[in-house]
């Protein structure tokens, strides 16, 4: 608060005194929970807008601590000025009959380390009605003499409502019974403001008709919504007790010291009743309307009406106790008459005074701290001194000596402590400060009061940070409240202002997977996923327990370092086993399907390697271990035809490592057409084959005398040679050959397609299909898988030697030496949907060389 907002309050407090205290009456109903709210003080009493305050939030709302004999446990104050019950009221218990129900506490309000008003509150406690007017017995029996007149009554007691409102209180009675019976009610009140009930005789009765009858009286009170009792009257023929017992006064006025002695009586009461025999014996009784606070202190003797106190009294100026005594006599039901006694109980004697200090801001019982910068003339301390003794004996006056503080008169026995000097914590932090309160009694009495007055640090450092940005490291998948770092900051202020708490700051603070302890530990909430997201940036809010609070906030950046926890996953092939047609060619390519594969994890550990680990015992195949890509690793021969199951990885990089695995079923086809394209090879080189076979002529017709008998000879091996072999080959019959061809098909159901035009391959896609992946730890790969054996029986093909020949499109031959090259493929699904075509390349068939 400015110089000049302090000044302009003090003014406001100099030019209305009355400012320093003030009335405000709430209503509460009794029996609701403690904590029920009761009424806003800060909004009634409208201090906010009538005293001018930059921060409205500072100033605050107490209850101040009085005697013993308070009502202040009662109630409680928020430090916003909100008033609440403290426990539950029992209007019964606190209240006296058919009087208006209040209690008065007394508010502190504070601002800027003064006490700014003392608020006297009123509440009145609203009477509940939760008792329903109740007979002392369920049932009572009347005796009507038959020859008694019309008029004759009998009185049957009355319903007690304990509550102490009126309306919850006041009774109203019914009769119930039969048209025939001869009875009615009757109601009036006696002097205590109870109901006198009366049974009335409208008829005489005849014993010899009827002796007994049975009557209801209905009690109801006027609350909302109201409660009745059942009382049930049995009416029987015979003579009854029909006097009640009288007493000599209805009103008996007492006075007695605090010192009156308990073996003598307070009051003797005395009464009359005109019946004989039992019915005129009377025995005394408090009535139920007789507080138990009034019948903890006194006694009534039964027989005699002797009032006894049965304990000493509190010491209290002046105490008043309002006792209702019941004379009943021994009819049954019993008739009786009620008397008031009113006993006021004197206190002569010079007790010495009582002090309660209330302190602005309590460090603990009996200190205080303030500020050294507070103003002079700030409110510290309210004083309250309480003295019930009677004349002089009462009347205190205070007094407080000391050079920095003094005490200044409120009202009557109220005083507050006020600065009068300004303090510096350096040059003294901690003050003795002694308030001596005397009555003027005969000798005077005296009680003195010590307290502290302790001088604190003002919180003018704004906490700082060691670090301008803090950068953290941590693993993903570690466990709730694993620690990721610590976040620290000083503050040189003392005490409170140099206390510091921490808090994740932001409006997404709480979406966070961090939270912060109040040391600066930042700890996980929940599992980090590094997929999910990799770094955090996010702020940090440091704030000292200082008054006003300073604050500052700092960036931090958490990275999480990726653990292994994602599996690799085939992307294509995309389901397991994948069907796939080859048909190969010499002139083709090498390639015959590139596998696909995916690791979410970070790239180092997502770096993927392919492997082929079953199905590859010819070794016909060959997978680059880094892009995928299946070829064929040496020259396919016809021999080499037929249905493989190859078992493919690929593994990660992480540790420990993960794979996936994939199945491919490939139906291998080898093509024996190369007449054609040998024609279209010996087309583009008739220079170099024409020389070649005139050489070879010319060759031939030199040595054909010396090879005449070699030529022979070798002609009738080779005969042997082939007849042996036609013997040991496998016949197969057409029928056989047919059977084997139907279970390829049935196996495979894949349609192949050759093609020698590559945008048409291209062209050609399937359908997609979702990838059926695995994990296969690597101690797991050693599952056996086998070749197919269905590989089909061809014919002995003659001897032929396959060249590649390069072409260009317009038909010239591009390497005469070119090699031996790869298939033309196609795959799709079991469905039988064409998946892709590879290149057809050009060949020639030269004789002479054997496919092995």
């Amino acid at each position: 608060m400015s110089i000049n907002m302090l000044v302009l309050v003090y003014i406001v407090f100099a030019l209305f005194p009355q400012c320093l205290s003030g009335k405000l009456t709430y209503y509460v109903e009794e029996e609701k929970s403690p904590g029920t709210y009761v009424g806003d003080i800060a909004a009634d009493t409208q201090l906010l807008d009538s005293i001018p305050v930059e921060n409205p939030e500072l100033i605050r709302f107490s209850q101040l601590q009085q005697s013993a004999t308070s009502d202040s446990d009662l109630f409680n104050v928020s430090r916003t000025g909100k008033l609440y019950t403290a426990k539950v009221l029992d209007a019964e218990t606190l209240c006296v009959y058919n009087v208006e129900c209040f209690k008065t506490i007394k508010i502190a309000v504070h601002q800027a380390g003064t006490f700014m008003r003392i608020l006297k509150i009123k509440v009145f406690i609203k009477d509940v009605n939760d008792h329903e007017p109740k007979f002392p017995d369920k049932e009572v029996e009347l005796f009507f003499d038959e020859n008694d007149k019309e008029g004759t009554t009998q009185s049957i007691p009355d319903a007690v409502d304990k509550d102490v409102g009126i309306l919850n209180s006041q009774i109203t009675y019914q009769l119930r019974k039969n048209s025939d019976e001869p009875f009615t009610l009757s109601t009036s009140k006696r002097v205590d403001g109870r109901a006198k009930l009366e049974i009335t005789l409208e008829a005489k009765l005849d014993r010899e008709l009827r002796e007994n009858y049975l009557v209801q009286i209905v009690s109801k009170d006027g609350g909302f919504p109201s409660k009745q009792g059942l009382l049930n009257v049995k009416i029987s023929v015979n003579d009854e007790n029909d006097n009640p017992p009288v007493f000599s006064q209805s009103i008996y006025n007492i006075s007695i010291k605090h010192t009156h002695q308990m073996n003598t009586p307070v009051a003797v009461l005395s009464s009359k009743d005109l019946d004989s025999g039992r019915y005129g014996r009377v025995t005394y009784h408090f009535s139920s309307k007789t507080t138990d606070i009034a019948q903890s202190y006194f006694q009534v003797e039964e027989n005699t009406g002797e009032i006894f106190a049965i304990k000493q009294f509190p010491s209290i100026q002046k105490l008043s106790y309002k006792l209702f005594v019941d004379a009943q006599d021994g009819g049954n039901p019993p008739l009786r008459s009620t008397a008031i006694v009113l006993i006021t109980v004197t206190n002569q004697q010079n007790n010495p005074p009582n002090i309660d200090v209330n302190f602005v801001s309590a460090f603990s019982e009996n200190t205080v701290t303030i500020s050294e910068g507070i103003k002079v003339g700030s409110f510290i301390a309210y004083v309250m001194v309480t003295d019930n003794d009677i004349g002089r004996n009462g009347e205190v006056t205070c007094s407080l000596d000391h050079d920095r503080f003094q005490l200044r008169s409120m009202e009557v026995k109220e005083y507050k402590v006020l600065l009068k000097n300004s303090v510096d914590r350096e040059a003294k932090n901690l003050f003795n400060v002694k308030i001596i309160c005397q009555d003027r009694g005969h000798p005077p009495l005296q009680t003195e009061k010590k307290f502290f007055i302790k001088v604190v640090d003002v919180n003018d450092v704004q906490p700082q940070f060691t670090k301008k940005t803090f950068k953290f490291l941590t693993y993903e998948n570690e466990e709730v409240n694993f620690p990721v770092g610590l976040v620290n900051a000083t503050d040189p202020d003392m005490g409170a202002g140099g206390q510091l708490t921490y808090s994740l700051y932001g409006k997404n603070a709480t979406l966070l997977p961090f939270k912060i302890t109040d040391n600066g530990f930042i700890l996980t909430k929940r599992a980090l996923d590094y997929e999910r997201q990799d770094i955090y940036v996010f702020q940090v809010l440091v704030k000292d327990n200082g008054i006003p609070p300073l604050n500052n906030t700092v960036n931090v950046v958490v990275e999480v370092m990726d653990e292994n926890d994602n599996a690799p996953y085939f992307t294509f092939p995309s389901i397991s086993p994948f069907n796939l047609d080859v048909y190969y060619e010499p002139h083709n390519n090498k390639k015959i399907i590139t596998l696909k594969a995916i690791d979410n994890d970070s790239p180092r550990n997502s770096f993927l390697r392919y492997k082929i680990i079953r199905g590859n015992n010819k070794q016909l195949f060959t997978i680059n271990p880094y892009t995928g890509v299946l070829t064929f690793s040496r020259t396919v021969y016809q021999s080499d035809a037929g249905l493989y199951y190859l078992q493919c990885i690929v593994k990660d990089s992480g540790i420990p490592v993960l794979s996936a695995a994939s199945n491919l079923s490939i139906t291998l086809t080898v093509s024996n057409k190369t007449s054609e394209k040998m024609a279209v090879a010996h087309s583009d080189s008739d220079k170099r084959i024409h020389l070649s076979l005139v050489v070879i002529i010319t060759l031939a017709a030199v040595t054909v005398s010396m090879a005449v008998v070699i030529s022979i000879s070798i002609c009738i091996v080779r005969c042997n040679n082939s007849k042996n072999a036609s013997h040991r080959a496998e016949i197969v019959t057409p029928s056989r050959i047919k059977n084997e061809e139907k279970y390829l098909i049935s196996r495979t159901n894949n349609p192949v397609i050759n093609t020698g035009n590559q945008k048409e391959m291209i062209n050609k896609t399937t359908h997609s299909l979702k990838s059926q992946s695995h994990l296969y730890p690597e101690n797991e790969l050693e599952n056996e898988w086998r070749t197919s054996t269905m590989v089909k029986k061809l014919p002995i093909a003659t001897q032929i030697y396959s060249q590649q020949v390069a072409m260009t499109s317009d038909g010239r031959r591009l390497d005469e030496n070119a090699f031996f090259s790869c298939d033309t493929m196609s795959s799709h699904k079991s469905s039988g949907h064409i998946w892709s075509e590879r290149y057809t390349g050009q060949y020639e068939e030269l004789p002479g060389m054997e496919l092995s």
